[in-house]
């Protein structure tokens, strides 16, 4: 004879467990991203890079892990992951396409910012312009010219230019 009071004991308690296990992968996994994110953070910081590819990198690093979290977290409530990843690949692959441009101006900005070939302040001749550096954003580079004028250059156009840097005078 079948008990009905010890199926749903086992019932219940089997999606108790699910719940209390998928709670906690999500609990670990956010605190390991905020810990990650805080020793690159200060590990960045020490080596002296700049704070738009401190921040870049920790965020990334901290949504990667989230990311894998959730995904985790989905796959403890027996939902099929698969099909989840291969939407995010293919939304990063339209995404990509998408802003082709724009993401290499990000790239070329990033290196920019990594390997400083040039800094603020520093005069520099590159993609058919001459100016004081104002500003190294993500996207773009603000130049100011000789005339007072703000020239706005996209990253990807100046990276992949010869880049002239005058001595200071």
């Amino acid at each position: 004879m079948l008990d009905y009071n010890n199926v749903m004991f086992k019932t219940v308690f089997d999606y108790g467990l699910n719940i209390f296990s998928a709670i906690a992968i999500l609990v670990v996994g956010n605190m390991a991203a905020k810990i990650l994110k805080r020793v690159i953070s200060t590990i960045l910081t020490k080596s002296g890079q700049e704070k738009t590819v401190i921040s870049f990198i920790s965020n990334l690093i901290h949504v990667l892990i989230m990311t894998f979290a959730i995904i985790a977290t989905l796959a403890k409530f027996g939902i099929q992951t698969a099909s989840f990843i291969a939407v995010i690949g293919s939304a990063g692959i339209a995404v990509g396409l998408a802003l082709q441009g724009s993401l290499a101006n990000f790239a070329s900005g990033f290196l920019i910012l990594l390997f400083r070939p040039f800094k603020s302040g520093d005069v520099i001749e590159a993609a058919g312009v001459t100016g004081r550096v104002e500003d190294v954003l993500l996207l773009t580079t603000i130049l100011i010219s000789t005339e007072n004028i703000k020239i706005i250059i996209p990253n990807g156009k100046l990276y992949s230019d010869i880049i002239k840097v005058y001595p200071e005078s």
